[in-house]
């Protein structure tokens, strides 16, 4: 995938639901971690899936992802993730190690690696806990806040 097409699919709108949030943010547990998902359709048709992780244990192991499904599949591909500080990360292309609070993002140059697609992150100051995160992937990543109901001028 090109990277036009990344920022493409990245940038597209993506209208998010009334109750986006509390929908998101009640977490499922799983093995060892508490999760959920979210579909949402892009306004050029893409279907997207936001996914969140949350460690039992270890409040820094956290991550806020936005995937993109393929058409007509329950497969999808990692656009971003937004990863807690709870390990080492390192961009081996790049032979750059960090520890910090970090978003992964796929590339053009790790798809033609033999690394993940989505490998290469960049470390962040703008968040320190999932709320953050996710608002942060919301923000990033061409998502639409539903509407206010507009509130009475006359009561």
């Amino acid at each position: 995938m090109k990277e036009a097409d990344i920022e493409r699919l990245k940038k597209e709108q993506k209208p998010l639901p009334a109750n986006w949030r509390s929908r998101l943010v009640q977490l499922k547990q799983k093995r060892g971690h508490k999760e959920n998902q979210l579909l949402v359709s892009g306004a050029n048709g893409s279907a997207f899936r936001i996914i969140v992780r949350q460690s039992d244990t270890n409040p820094l192991d956290f991550s806020a992802i936005l995937a993109c499904v393929l058409p007509d599949s329950n497969k999808s591909f990692i656009l971003r993730r937004y990863n807690g500080k709870s390990h080492e990360h390192t961009n081996p292309l790049e032979a750059k190690t960090f520890y910090d609070y970090h978003i992964h993002e796929i590339t053009e140059r790790y798809q033609d690696s033999p690394h993940k697609d989505e490998t290469f992150a960049r470390p962040t100051d703008r968040y320190s806990n999932l709320a953050e995160a996710i608002d942060c992937l919301i923000i990033d990543c061409g998502f639409e806040l539903p509407s206010e109901p507009q509130r009475r001028l006359f009561r």
